[in-house]
């Protein structure tokens, strides 16, 4: 897989080191365009130690509300927490809450920008889902990689790289998408508190 050093992390106005790894996974056969994924509880054992990196878990398939769209690596975090924030007050007016993390997956990617579905699980989708840009679909579902940052959204670069080398030791094959999903709220959670688990899918 094509390499970037730190010098190449993303600053204002310069193409991001993210943008450049997620492209290049995606070129090499990442076909999966679903939604996003909803993970089972780690066996106990693990809740210890939940920064393990490089878990290996099984995505299980789950309804989900989710709002496609494109971004700028520069305007990212304001854009999914913008796209949250649409799919929240879609589920109260329904009377529905939600049923784990908010969650982003990458469908296409370059230096520049990106291609987004943004998601949250629900326990079932609505009965009647006004027309909009909000659509019901489900998570993807299959064996992934995880792995765990803390910290600001523009540092995930740093775990980007890191997952790069990784896959690569470890000659895993991918079969799916980068997917984000946000164990704390990125609407209400300073940017630097964040958490964020990411999984690659693979064979």
């Amino acid at each position: 897989m094509p390499r970037s050093d730190g010098s190449k992390r993303r600053k204002a106005k310069a193409p991001s080191l993210r943008g450049f790894i997620v492209a290049c996974a995606l070129a090499a056969g990442l076909a999966q365009t679903a939604a996003f994924a909803q993970v089972p509880a780690p066996p106990s054992v693990q809740e210890a130690n939940p920064d393990v990196f490089g878990e290996e878990v099984v995505l299980t398939a789950k309804p989900v509300l989710f709002v496609a769209g494109k971004s700028s690596w520069g305007g990212a975090f304001p854009t999914l927490v913008g796209q949250f924030k649409s799919i929240s007050s879609l589920l109260g007016k329904q009377n529905l809450k939600a049923a784990g993390p908010a969650m982003m997956i990458f469908l296409s990617v370059d230096n520049n920008g990106f291609q987004y579905q943004a998601a949250v699980p629900v326990s079932e989708a609505p009965a009647n889902l006004p027309r909009g840009a909000i659509s019901a679909g489900q998570s993807p579902a299959g064996k992934a990689v995880k792995f765990v940052h803390r910290g600001d959204y523009d540092s995930l670069d740093m775990l980007y790289e890191a997952i790069t080398h990784y896959m690569d030791e470890k000659q895993f094959e991918k079969l799916g998408p980068f997917v984000e999903e946000y164990v704390t709220d990125p609407v209400t959670t300073p940017e630097d508190k964040l958490v964020v688990n990411v999984y690659v899918l693979v064979k």
